[in-house]
Order: C-alpha cells, then sequence, then structure tokens
C-alpha cells in the first residue's frame, strides 16, 4: 500500500564547499587587497554545515562561543592569519585556536578586504545603519567603479553634527571608547562619507566627494589635524570593532537567502561579544 508524502522532510545540509563558494561570489578573494589573507582557513570542505557563526574578530571568546552553540563554521571579518606561517602548534596562542576549531569540528573563514570593496558590503551596511541613501563607493575600484573601499551617501534632511553624532552612537554597539567627534556642533551635515574599519588613508578621497562628514575608525592625531585645517569635514571617529559588526548581519542573511533559493538551508547568529580590545575609557584629569 502506498505510504502518504510527507510534509515535513528536513532539508539536507550543504557541504562547507557549498558554503564557501558561495561566500566567494559574493566577496570574490580576488577584490582582497594584495598584502591580505582571505578565504578558508581550516575545515574539510566535505563535511555538512548546519549553524553558521559571524564575527568580526576569530578571537578566544568568539571561537569559544562558536564551539558551544554547535557551530560548524565561523566567518569572520578580521584573519586570524595575516602572514604566513610554518606551522601552528598549539604552544602559539593563534595555534591553540587553529586546534580549538578542529577538535570542536568548526572551521573557519576570512572575509576582510574583500567584503570591504563588495557591492554590498562593509562600508554599505554602515552606511545603512546610519540611514544614509544613494550610496556610491568612496574609492571606486579601476577595473568596476561599482566596487570599492569607504561609501558615500545622503541624509534625507540635513542635521547639525552634534545631532548626526548622537544618531552614529545610537546606531552602533556600545564600546568603552565610545563615539570621539571633531568640528563645530552646529555645522551642518547631510553629505556623509563612511569607512568600516582604519580609515584616514582616505582623506584625499573624502574630500573630493564634498562630504560634510567623515564616519570612521582608528583616526590618528596628525591625518585628523591636517585634514581638519585642511578645511576639510567633520570628523566622527568610532571603534573599529564598532564600525564593522554591522556588516555581520547582512553577510549571514545573503548567506541564508541564496542556499534558501538552492534548496538548502543553515542556520546563522551572529556574535554580539565585543571584540574591541579596549576596556574602560577615563577623561584624563578626572
Amino acid at each position: 500500500m502506498p505510504q502518504p508524502a510527507a510534509t515535513d522532510v528536513e532539508t539536507a545540509a550543504p557541504t562547507l564547499r557549498d558554503v564557501v563558494a558561495i561566500l566567494e561570489r559574493v566577496y570574490d578573494p580576488s577584490w582582497a587587497e594584495p598584502w591580505d589573507a582571505v578565504g578558508l582557513v581550516c575545515g574539510d570542505p566535505d563535511e555538512p554545515v548546519r549553524t553558521v557563526a559571524f564575527a568580526v574578530d576569530p578571537v578566544a571568546a568568539v571561537i569559544d562561543e562558536a564551539l558551544e552553540r554547535g557551530a560548524d563554521l565561523l566567518v569572520t571579518h578580521h584573519p586570524l592569519f595575516l602572514r604566513g606561517v610554518h606551522g601552528v602548534p598549539a604552544t602559539t596562542f593563534k595555534g591553540r585556536l587553529v586546534h580549538r576549531l578542529i577538535s570542536g569540528g568548526a572551521a573557519l573563514f576570512t572575509a576582510h578586504t574583500n567584503a570591504d570593496s563588495a557591492d554590498p558590503g562593509v562600508s554599505d551596511a554602515l552606511a545603512r545603519a546610519l540611514d544614509l541613501h544613494e550610496l556610491r563607493p568612496l574609492e571606486p575600484r579601476a577595473t568596476n567603479p561599482e566596487l570599492g573601499i569607504g561609501r558615500v551617501g545622503e541624509l534625507a534632511v540635513a542635521e547639525p553634527l552634534s545631532a548626526f553624532a548622537a544618531r552614529v552612537a545610537a546606531a552602533l554597539p556600545a564600546t568603552a571608547g565610545g563615539v570621539r567627534v571633531a568640528g563645530d556642533p552646529d555645522r551642518l551635515v547631510q553629505r556623509v562619507a563612511v569607512c568600516g574599519g582604519a580609515g584616514d588613508s582616505l582623506f584625499g578621497a573624502v574630500r573630493s566627494s564634498g562630504a560634510d562628514a567623515y564616519v570612521t575608525a582608528d583616526l590618528r592625531h596628525h591625518p585628523a589635524s591636517e585634514a581638519l585645517e585642511a578645511g576639510g569635514p567633520a570628523l566622527v571617529d568610532v571603534a573599529h570593532w564598532a564600525s564593522e559588526w554591522p556588516w555581520l548581519d547582512h553577510a549571514a542573511q545573503t548567506l541564508r537567502s541564496t542556499l534558501s533559493a538552492a534548496g538548502t538551508n543553515v542556520e546563522t547568529y551572529v556574535s554580539t561579544l565585543v571584540t574591541d580590545p579596549w576596556t574602560a575609557h577615563l577623561t584624563a584629569g578626572s
């Protein structure tokens, strides 16, 4: 006698090879800077992937969390190994992390400057968190002007720098360093340049864009001072980790939707662990 058709059939899990293929299609390794190290760090391409974790930094706490939550793959923005190594013994802290991942059955994949240049990429996510529109690359790639580092966009209505800085602080996760601002608090801001991560190498492009304010991370004294003296935009300096964190949710959604369209599914989660290295901020003289 024929059996009734199943109404709740479990979807087959994709392999690590399948997931990596999608990630490398969205964040093409050829878009990475020559000095960068992106792609699969460890993991068996034939193993199934059911849960994928997303985080900015491949640090011990993030890896422990991924293993505790049963992740088969950890996708991070920052590389674990940026320079070549001759071995990964557990006598080094990075070697211990690799051993921890492998023994726990989890792979590690990195999308760094290739995710910065992607469309949409890291700076798109930052710009959208600030409700910017009409986005375009701050520094377009010569071979494809739709790709590139940073973004320039517009606020729907101009607002004072003080209000815009509050917008930035509210949109990003809290860190010990908070948000630093340079410029007249009453200056009107409508066109905004952003760069997730360290962005003081892009001041020339920021000036050329006509931006009223520039949101980025890791601004150093001299470049910031010189940019202001040259009549540049107001500056909003945020934590490196916080500026890149909004990208994680977008990357997770992209992976889920692409796999779903192909008939497979994974669970994803975005780590909320604050991996910014600074843990306290005191005002000098207080």
